[in-house]
């Protein structure tokens, strides 16, 4: 396998890239948050629009936070395993192929570096170089041919507790004005008043890390709260009435 020479690690040490990396842990946080603070939001209003009492709407509010916190977490954990199944899977079958067609693989190295505009002269001595470390060659097939990274391996079970996590947090701003306010009109007014707030101030984050305009993202992330929790309401207020 070659090596960087010296004026290459030069280079590299003198210029260091802070590039954002944490993305699956901000991606976790954002679905957690986002249904943590919306979910329970709605459920409070349209209790609080069929003349519940606090005391109920809290109870309410806690189990579904407790059952939402279980489902999404378990949600996330499948799906953080399902995606490190398929890794697995395509990795014995790529690995297959390069020990049963070693000759159709390499042309498919080849024909991968002549999309980036290669010329067969420049990726032979390459295609040859990856022939001769087996390792090398089936990561790169793994990410230039199936664009696949290899999972962490504790990636789902970091998942399912950041995500349920991040539930239990969200939802405890919604439900937090009931634990003090025993009167739920009053409680409802000051939990949509924390709870915008708190939207606002998780869109704006959210935009932020995520590269969108985080203005735009706290009006939107608001406003899609606000329109849930109305609608709870409108139902709760309609059927009742």
């Amino acid at each position: 396998m070659g090596t960087v020479g010296e004026s290459e690690k030069y280079l590299l040490n003198r210029h260091k890239e802070h590039h954002f990396t944490a993305g699956e842990v901000v991606r976790d946080i954002i679905i957690g948050v986002s249904d943590g603070l919306t979910v329970p939001f709605a459920l409070a209003a349209g209790l609080s629009g069929a003349n519940a009492s606090s005391s109920i709407i809290l109870t309410a509010g806690i189990a579904e936070v407790a059952a939402g916190a279980i489902s999404m977490g378990l949600g996330g954990y499948l799906a953080a395993k399902s995606e490190a199944d398929h890794y697995a899977r395509e990795l014995q079958r790529e690995q297959e192929e390069i020990d049963t067609i070693p000759d159709t693989e390499a042309a498919e190295v080849a024909e991968i570096l002549a999309e980036y505009g290669v010329e067969p002269h420049e990726y032979q001595p390459v295609v040859n170089a990856l022939r001769k470390n087996p390792k090398a060659w089936l990561d790169f097939m793994m990410k230039f041919e199936l664009g696949l990274e290899k999972p962490d391996p504790k990636r789902a079970l970091q998942s399912a507790l950041t995500i349920a996590i991040a539930y239990v947090l969200g939802g405890a701003v919604p439900l937090s004005p009931y634990m003090f306010i025993p009167i739920a009109e009053k409680a409802l007014v000051a939990s949509v008043i924390v709870t915008i707030f708190a939207l606002l101030v998780f869109g704006f984050a959210k935009g932020y890390f995520t590269g969108d305009r985080p203005v735009w993202s706290a009006l939107q992330t608001a406003l899609i709260g606000v329109i849930a929790s109305a609608a709870a309401f409108g139902l709760a207020k309609a059927v009742q009435g």
